[in-house]
């Protein structure tokens, strides 16, 4: 027997809703365009051919989340066995905020659970009960992943030796963050 697929009203109002959020922890954990589009459309995929029925929206939230996070770790373990070496891009980037690459270089060095709750908690202005909800976790867990990946950024980014700067840093926009992540992905992709 064949299996129905979602309707394709579902899938806009999934896509305009959640889209965004699926994108940016993409981008997130690759810190490349085209892989974060990639797994956007995979996970929207899988989505449209999944026959889990959804009871809340807050459901379908954590689905998407957990499916995103696994096509990001399967994509991490997919460039371990296969190194590719991007084109350069050729349009220029315009400059992006230096505080935001730092940031952006850090967060990305944060190992995948705390990366993803620094998501959840700062872009998508989730409270932690929340974020536990959603990765069938206890809120201590999440504070506890925040902390830990809290005192790493601020190891990372000598946030010991100048609080303020460190402050500073952690509240660059996300536009910044983003063009900053595009640029060091880029530039970490043309080394050989």
């Amino acid at each position: 027997m064949k299996k129905e697929l979602r309707s394709d009203a579902f899938l806009q109002d999934a896509m305009e809703r959640w889209g965004d959020m699926v994108y940016r922890l993409a981008l997130g954990h690759t810190r490349n365009i085209a892989d974060a589009e990639d797994i956007y459309q995979d996970v929207f995929l899988r989505l449209l051919r999944d026959t889990t029925d959804f009871q809340t929206e807050e459901h379908l939230k954590a689905w998407l989340l957990h499916v995103t996070q696994n096509r990001c770790c399967d994509h991490a373990r997919h460039l371990q066995r296969h190194s590719t070496q991007e084109l350069p891009a050729c349009i220029p980037d315009s400059p992006p905020d230096p505080a935001a690459e730092e940031l952006w270089q850090a967060v990305a060095a944060l190992p995948p659970k705390q990366l993803t709750v620094i998501h959840l908690f700062y872009e998508e202005g989730r409270t932690t009960e929340q974020i536990a909800s959603l990765l069938h976790c206890r809120p201590a867990t999440v504070r506890t992943r925040l902390h830990r990946a809290r005192k790493a950024l601020k190891r990372l980014l000598g946030g010991d030796q100048d609080e303020e700067r460190f402050e500073r840093v952690r509240q660059a926009d996300a536009p910044s963050i983003c063009a900053a992540g595009t640029k060091a992905a880029r530039a970490e992709s043309s080394r050989p």
